[in-house]
């Protein structure tokens, strides 16, 4: 085992459930704010296995997901517009709570979980299919077109993986205010992809004709 790469996994994953802890109990004015524990549970428990799962079987993948030395300028500007979505999201959220601004029912809130859960099955379904899956835009070295499995129904699986996680964790947290917040990242999405794909036809062979096998992008028959 990698004990350095335990160590700035186990770094990263503090460090995130510490910040959304920060940002959503606080604004709620208690720590009794259920939904908010419901969130950190559905976001952290799968987040911890699935991290020492690719410690132990697949630690250069762990390595890349972890990497967030990102080049591409416009994939900064998204990262960084990505991070302002959140921060406000999770902010809003915990106001919401305190102040009663929307109300959603709970099983509102356990509909969300599924389909959160249904995010990271498709998030895990990704990372095994593709070896070469990072954080940051980039061609590596040896990489080549995947094609299969879900990546043969659209060109961008995790990225639709992500739309379920991110537009569900607003509504387990019961904020119709945070789910407006969150509907950003539909825009933010649209750059990241567009410039990725950029980056992918310059630099990864076969890509050109992979994207005429595979019309759609995120969503079949729709994008």
């Amino acid at each position: 085992m990698d004990k350095k790469l335990l160590l700035q996994a186990l770094t990263k994953l503090v460090s995130g459930m510490s910040l959304v802890a920060l940002l959503l109990f606080p604004a709620a004015g208690t720590p009794g704010f259920l939904r908010g524990w419901l969130l950190m549970g559905v976001l952290f428990l799968p987040m911890t296995a699935a991290g020492f799962v690719m410690l132990f079987r697949a630690p250069e993948l762990l390595r890349r997901r972890l990497n967030a030395n990102e080049q591409e300028q416009t994939q900064r500007w998204v990262i960084a517009l990505s991070g302002l979505m959140f921060a406000a999201a999770f902010l809003l959220a915990g106001l919401d709570y305190r102040f009663g601004w929307s109300s959603l029912p709970g099983w509102v809130s356990a509909a969300a979980c599924l389909v959160f859960l249904l995010g990271y099955g498709m998030f895990a379904v990704v990372l095994r299919e593709n070896v070469w899956l990072s954080r940051t835009v980039e061609v590596q070295k040896g990489q080549q077109v995947v094609d299969t499995g879900l990546y043969a129904v659209v060109r961008h699986p995790m990225y639709s993986a992500t739309l379920l996680l991110f537009l569900s964790m607003p509504l387990i947290l019961g904020s119709l205010v945070s789910f407006a917040v969150m509907l950003l990242y539909l825009p933010i999405l649209y750059v990241r992809i567009r410039n990725e794909e950029r980056v992918l036809e310059q630099g990864l062979s076969g890509y050109t004709d992979y994207q005429r096998r595979v019309r759609y992008r995120l969503i079949p028959f729709l994008w």
